[in-house]
């Protein structure tokens, strides 16, 4: 990706807007700049009359691997931490589900933690059957801070969503086919043109009353939700006050390296 690129690339074809997160060299962590133009390419989206359905997925060899772990640390010494900065990303997210476009995700590579969170906010899934999928937020010593513990439940089931969540483990995404979860699995060749598939269907299907029944979906859904995401929000920020988080994420930083 040459310096000038966008982190979000947008492909407009016929009804269907393809939103590409394009930071594969940092396989698409999420980071202010990210996030803000993702934030940006949705308000575009839901602003052209001409768009009915929305793909996200991303560039390189993951969709997303969660947040920037290096832009954390660079917060380990502010005010807050890095709890501004995910306050951010959990609107967004948040965003992502509420909006009256129908969202497909195009999996592949890696989902995990703020990536997997991504995910979960979308209405539809399809993920190609080599993507590992997990939280993984234990695994360096952080807490959820942009939906994981409302919506993992919610979509995937308490048992399956407590034994990610507990475990930090990633999962083939064929051990997920059975929660509902998932629209479809295929190989990793077909992701994209099965999800644009999945987007048609939903583009040909658009009108008053999907919008309507989609705001209703979300509504009911989640009408205690706002208080979890701000619970989750809070639990983050003491736990990362009251732990050294930044030496964990320096230590499994240095061990990448290596």
């Amino acid at each position: 990706m040459s310096p000038s690129a966008p982190v979000v690339l947008v492909n407009h074809t016929g009804a269907i807007r393809t939103l590409t997160l394009n930071r594969p060299h940092r396989r698409n962590a999420l980071d202010p700049e990210l996030v803000d133009a993702l934030d940006a390419a949705l308000t575009e989206a839901e602003q052209d009359p001409h768009t009915r359905c929305l793909v996200l997925t991303g560039a390189g060899p993951s969709f997303c691997a969660g947040a920037d772990l290096q832009h954390f640390l660079s917060l380990a010494d502010a005010p807050g931490g890095p709890t501004r900065f995910l306050r951010r990303v959990s609107a967004v997210v948040t965003r992502l589900e509420a909006s009256r476009l129908p969202v497909v995700a195009a999996l592949h590579g890696h989902a995990v933690a703020g990536g997997l969170e991504l995910a979960l906010a979308c209405d539809v899934v399809v993920v190609a059957d080599t993507t590992l999928i997990g939280d993984g937020h234990i695994r360096n010593n952080l807490l959820p801070a942009a939906g994981s513990s409302v919506r993992l439940p919610r979509k995937l089931g308490d048992s399956t969503a407590r034994w990610l969540a507990l475990t930090g483990q990633l999962v083939p995404a064929q051990q997920l086919a059975g929660t509902g979860w998932l629209h479809a699995v295929v190989p990793a060749e077909e992701v994209h043109a099965r999800a644009r598939t999945a987007a048609v269907e939903l583009a040909e299907a658009s009108g008053p009353a999907q919008s309507a029944f989609k705001a209703l979906l979300h509504t009911l859904t989640t009408l205690d939700e706002q208080q979890g995401l701000a619970r989750e929000l809070a639990d983050f920020e003491q736990h990362w006050n009251t732990t050294d988080v930044p030496a964990s994420l320096t230590a499994f930083l240095h061990s990448r390296t290596a």
